[in-house]
Formats: C-alpha cells, sequence, structure tokens
C-alpha cells in the first residue's frame, strides 16, 4: 500500500531534493541538479518566488513499504492566475517508480491540496517561473539534455495520461551544426536590418560588462516573454535571485544584445557551454570536487545549449532573432564550437522556430506540459 505524506521538516525536504538520484543511479542520460541550488529553490524562505513572486507550495512524498517511491510539488501562483485569469495549479519536481498506485496517489496529494486553494484545475511539470525546469519529456530518450532542460524515465507521460491527464503544449529542441557558414543570403538580411533601423549587436568581452546589462536584460525578458504560456514577470527580487544564481555561469562570448540608438535591449540571446557531462561528474555536489568539473567545462568546451533567447513585441516580424543568432554564430565558428542545442521553444512559436529552415538541424527533444481541468 502506497502512503502520502507531506513533508514538514528539513529532513523530510532533504528526502525530497534526493529521491531522484536514488531513482536514476546509474543512469547515464539523467544530469543531476546541484542539491544546494535545490535546497534554495524550494525554500520558503530563500526564494523570492514565495514573497513577492505570490506562490505557496505544498511538496508530497510517497512511500511503499517503507521506502521512498515517488515526489510532487504542487504550486500556486497567484500572479500568474491573475494574469491569466484562472485558476489554475502547477505541480512539477514530480518522480516516481514505475508503479500506478504510487504516481496516481501523488497526483491525487497535488489536485486535492490545489482545489482545497481554490482551484479548478492543475498542469504541468512547471516552477515557480520559467526560468526553472518545465516540461515532461515524451521524446528524445536517447540524449543528453542540457542541465537547463528535463529528463525523465519513459514510462512517465504514459502515466500521466492513464489518470486523466492530456496535452496541454509541448516545447521543441534541435541540435544544430554550431559552426557551419552564415548564409549569404542571412549576412544580406541582416545588414539591411542594422541600417534601417540603426541598431547595433553586441557580443560581450568581460563579465563586469555583462552585468551592466542585467536589469536592462531581464526588463527584456519580462516584455519579450510576456504572452509566452504561461508566463508572468519577474520581480525585482526574483530578477536579483536569478541573475545571482546563472550570471556566475555566463561566459560573457556567449551572451549577445540587439540594442537600438537608445542603448536599450530589443533582442537577446544567452548561451551557455555544455554542462550536462559537468554536472554528473558533481553529482549533486560542488564540493569537494564538484565545482573543479564545472569549471573546466565553462572555460574549455565545444558544445553549447541556448539557453534564452527573445524579441520584444514591437520589434517583432523584423528579423531581429536573425541578427543575434548570426552573431552567436560567428563566435561558434571563431571558437570551433561544433554543436550548439536550441533553447525550448513552443511548437506554436513559428516566428522562433522559422529561423532554424536556414540552418542544419536535428529535432532532439519534445517536452510536454500537461493538464488536467476540472478537479
Amino acid at each position: 500500500m502506497v502512503s502520502i505524506k507531506e513533508v514538514s521538516t528539513k529532513k523530510e525536504l532533504a528526502q525530497f531534493i534526493k529521491l531522484p538520484f536514488a531513482l536514476y543511479k546509474g543512469h547515464k542520460r539523467w544530469v543531476p541538479p546541484l542539491i544546494s541550488d535545490e535546497r534554495r529553490l524550494l525554500g520558503a524562505d530563500t526564494n523570492p518566488s514565495f514573497s513577492s513572486g505570490g506562490c505557496e507550495a505544498a511538496y508530497f512524498l510517497a512511500h511503499r513499504g517503507g521506502k521512498a517511491v515517488g515526489r510532487i510539488a504542487a504550486i500556486v501562483n497567484h500572479r500568474a492566475n491573475e494574469k491569466w485569469k484562472n485558476k489554475v495549479a502547477r505541480f512539477g519536481w514530480v518522480d516516481f517508480v514505475d508503479d500506478y498506485e504510487a504516481s496516481g496517489a501523488l497526483l491525487k496529494a497535488a489536485e486535492q491540496w490545489s482545489k482545497g486553494k481554490g482551484m479548478t484545475g492543475i498542469q504541468g511539470p512547471m516552477g515557480f517561473t520559467d526560468f526553472d525546469l518545465q516540461g515532461m519529456l515524451v521524446e528524445g530518450f536517447e540524449h543528453l539534455p542540457p542541465i537547463i532542460s528535463p529528463y525523465n524515465h519513459p514510462y512517465y507521460p504514459q502515466h500521466l495520461e492513464k489518470h486523466g491527464y492530456g496535452k496541454e503544449v509541448d516545447w521543441l529542441q534541435y541540435r544544430l551544426n554550431a559552426s557551419q557558414p552564415i548564409p549569404e543570403k542571412i549576412r544580406r538580411v541582416n545588414q539591411h536590418i542594422t541600417q534601417k533601423y540603426n541598431l547595433r549587436t553586441v557580443i560581450f568581452k568581460k563579465r563586469s560588462d555583462v552585468m551592466l546589462y542585467a536589469n536592462k536584460f531581464f526588463d527584456a525578458v519580462n516584455m519579450a516573454w510576456g504572452g509566452m504560456h504561461g508566463f508572468v514577470q519577474f520581480t525585482p527580487e526574483q530578477i536579483d535571485y536569478y541573475a545571482k544564481a546563472f550570471f556566475s555561469f555566463i561566459r560573457p562570448e556567449l551572451f549577445c544584445l540587439v540594442l537600438d540608438d537608445k542603448d536599450d535591449v530589443v533582442g537577446f540571446g544567452l548561451c551557455l557551454p555544455t554542462l550536462s557531462r559537468a554536472f554528473q561528474k558533481a553529482r549533486g555536489k560542488l564540493f569537494p570536487f564538484g565545482f573543479i568539473h564545472i569549471l573546466k567545462s565553462l572555460y574549455r568546451y565545444s558544445e553549447i545549449d541556448l539557453y534564452v533567447n527573445g524579441v520584444l513585441p514591437e520589434w517583432r516580424n523584423r528579423g531581429i532573432h536573425s541578427l543575434y543568432y548570426a552573431a552567436m554564430n560567428e563566435i561558434f565558428i571563431r571558437r570551433r564550437i561544433k554543436v550548439a542545442i536550441s533553447s525550448s521553444q513552443l511548437e506554436t512559436n513559428i516566428n522562433a522556430l522559422g529561423i532554424w529552415d536556414n540552418y542544419e538541424k536535428e529535432l532532439l527533444f519534445r517536452t510536454r506540459c500537461y493538464i488536467k481541468e476540472n478537479l
């Protein structure tokens, strides 16, 4: 028999965080997160999503015979519900053994908690914000994912569908030949766009220069992603939190901004060296040796992950995407980077996906957001 326990102590939270380390032990394609990052992200006193972000959450563990066999987080993002005018909770951090009773009990616990908060539906996997892992892998199980992408056992989607969940949206990710020459057609078009709108494309050399544009970058993210699925604008406290969390990993030569004549951001592209193998070697810990593997990968790399990108609404359909992709493509060629993995992009985002039609590409991952309505 499966029992469900809501996490209420530090010890139970530690069990919640470490459960997938046992579930995926020895798995060649699962990329473990840093335990310290997970602890900060799930803590109500350390994650500003709980204060300024307007979120509340509960975490549940499933046990059978005294052994933990699954976990799930249930989240209500009140600011998101206000924006999208609905009453939909989120579930995330969902993992379970191949046991329909266990997965069903976990989902039921999340549903009942959400219903008790006045919610009428639940969607996921999703996090507190769009900078957290989101989606469930449904295609691409044979590939090693970037650290910013989810990985799960192939049986997960079957369990969700068995328990009454259906597809809401899919995200797509492609593998690209990073060093392929920029098509001459793209060069000509980009030159025309730059001159017509008086724009400049900036690739940075020093991390200190990147930090000067940190606030403008997040302001641009808030505007560019405003209409994306489930997105809610970052608060100043969240911006500070995420800036500290991932700007430490930024390589300045992989950060590109498109600026107008007022030095305001109209488009952006941010890449990271591929850190998946380094995170696997770190095994969830920076110390004593984990940070060494990560530092090596940050400075010696031949593969990169396209992390975030976007264009302000008033600048869309003017070819801005092409400007920063071409600029980064030049860097990839110069540094002899062989492979790039695109960021997750909604399958309905034709403008963003269309840029890849000019490059050699291979669909690598399809991840899915599920939804269950009428709780």
